[in-house]
């Protein structure tokens, strides 16, 4: 593809060079660009890419984008001198063409889909956003709508899927060149439906800017990722802007009963539908019964058996249901299928132990969360103890810590407070400041150890016979980061190993 066709909607300011170049590969990272390559240098969140521009050159990268520099005062006096030559120090002789434009954030992404043939068009896309609830409802409608016998893709926090082939995943929401990237693969695969997690972040990054969604999904907002938006209302503004920018022939599906719901919608172009499970709605849900086997809904006045517990899982079917419904798909079959699905790895995860030990595995790591699966585990068994082990990452939110405390505090008979990816910062630091948040009564029924391993074990150890142990925070992961060390951690492979170890615990 030339060149002057994927950057002509980039917001371009100025081309240093031809523009009618053969272009073979679109990146931003250095070390894949080549010879036929677009290096686009984005002006990113603590890591500016336009110190690789030199490098990307030295490799023979024919091309190269990026933001330019704006002079600043105390460069005045340097008259006739071109701002943005400063970034090309060595390679100021190459032949590869210049692209400057306004925004680097948003031309990576109109050119990975211009690129790549505007793939999200091509398919319908579904994204939803919210605090929680987004790896499960997408997990489950990839699952639900190949149960029907389409071909699917899913962007998550778990893994890619492109039809049934699994791929790693390193964030949420990931950036746009590796997102239409899948996209083009899932078009040449034959899918007819992607369903891809949306973040606050990816939002304000512009990494989902160009996509054509047909459906976007509102689930709730709570408390989380203040350390990257700095305050509430700005988080807010970061999920709502994904909605403003839906097209008039997509869908916007709501959860009215967050208070936030009917604020998403507000600016949206694109047909509205609600969802709840306590109030009138488009589409709505009542919990009829519920077990540690499951639950029986009634949605939109028919009953349906799920295997998924929880309120907070009614929600995530209720929407999940909405949105398959509002896509086409026949309402018995949606209801059939969604009596066939388990859950998301790492959510609500039962292991059954020794003297009725059940430990309960799940990703939730904000308070909300928490607070949702301590909820079921206290309403499904409301005669069992309740013991909660969690822990709260390092360089991120310290806000929510103390929350994360009150929350154990209120709902379990016992805690373990531990440590999670504590990366850079000190784990006792971290546990100090949830710490914080236990009031004197808290603190008498609260155990600190930093070692999660071992703090497992000792609440394996410590649970009364029939206990219910919910060790929140990791989930799906099979790593514990440490420093800058990823280390295998695997709480499954660890729970299993204790209680076949300790099998007269």
């Amino acid at each position: 593809m030339k060149l002057s066709e994927i950057i002509k909607n980039c917001g371009v300011l100025a081309v240093q060079g031809s523009a009618d170049l053969e272009i073979t590969s679109v990146t931003n990272d250095s070390r894949k660009a080549g010879p036929g390559s677009l290096f686009i240098a984005v002006n990113g969140c603590g890591n500016d890419g336009r110190a690789y521009i030199d490098k990307a050159i030295e490799n023979g990268t024919a091309a190269v984008m990026y933001e330019e520099i704006l002079r600043s005062a105390q460069d005045d006096n340097r008259e006739g001198q071109d701002d943005n030559s400063v970034i090309l120090n060595a390679s100021e002789e190459s032949q590869a063409t210049r692209v400057i434009v306004e925004s680097s954030k948003k031309a990576v992404a109109l050119a990975a889909d211009a690129f790549y043939g505007h793939p999200s068009g091509k398919l319908k896309l579904v994204g939803i956003t919210g605090t929680n609830g987004k790896t499960t409802t997408v997990t489950l409608l990839y699952r639900l709508f190949r149960s029907l016998g389409y071909e699917c893709g899913l962007l998550s926090t778990i893994a890619n899927y492109v039809g049934p082939r699994r791929l790693e995943t390193a964030n949420t929401t990931s950036d746009p060149v590796t997102i239409n990237s899948l996209l083009a693969q899932m078009v040449e695969a034959g899918c007819d439906y992607c369903f891809m997690e949306v973040s606050s972040i990816g939002v304000e990054q512009e990494r989902v800017t160009g996509l054509e969604f047909a459906v976007g999904i509102f689930s709730n907002l709570t408390h989380d990722h203040l350390d990257y938006h700095g305050t509430f209302a700005e988080y807010l503004r970061c999920k709502k802007l994904f909605f403003d920018r839906l097209s008039p022939k997509a869908v916007a599906i709501t959860n009215v009963d967050d208070k936030h719901g009917e604020v998403m919608l507000q600016n949206t172009a694109a047909r509205k539908v609600s969802y709840s499970c306590r109030s009138v709605a488009d589409h709505s849900c009542r919990v009829m019964e519920q077990s540690f086997e499951g639950m029986l809904l009634k949605i939109d006045g028919s009953e349906v058996w799920s295997r998924l517990i929880g309120g907070h899982n009614a929600y995530n079917l209720l929407a999940i249901y909405s949105a398959a419904v509002e896509l086409g798909a026949p309402k018995d079959e949606v209801l059939l299928a969604l009596s066939t699905l388990e859950s998301a790895p790492g959510r609500l995860e039962a292991l059954h132990g020794p003297r009725g030990l059940c430990a309960v595995i799940d990703y939730a790591h904000t308070p909300d969360a928490m607070e949702n699966v301590l909820k079921t585990l206290r309403e499904v068994a409301p005669e069992k103890h309740l013991a909660c082990l969690f822990g709260c990452g390092g360089d991120r939110d310290r806000t929510k810590r103390p929350e994360m405390a009150a929350v154990a505090e209120k709902w379990a008979d016992r805690i373990f407070v531990t440590s999670d990816n504590s990366r850079t910062e000190k784990t006792e630091d971290i546990l100090n400041d949830i710490r914080a948040g236990f009031s004197p009564a808290g603190l008498a029924k609260a155990l600190f150890i930093a070692d999660r391993k071992e703090a497992i074990r000792t609440a394996l150890m410590l649970s009364p016979d029939g206990s219910t142990i919910l060790l929140a925070g990791k989930g799906h992961e099979t790593y514990q980061i440490i420093g800058t060390e990823k280390r295998h951690f695997d709480e499954k492979e660890i729970v299993t190993e204790i209680f076949k170890q300790c099998s007269t615990i």
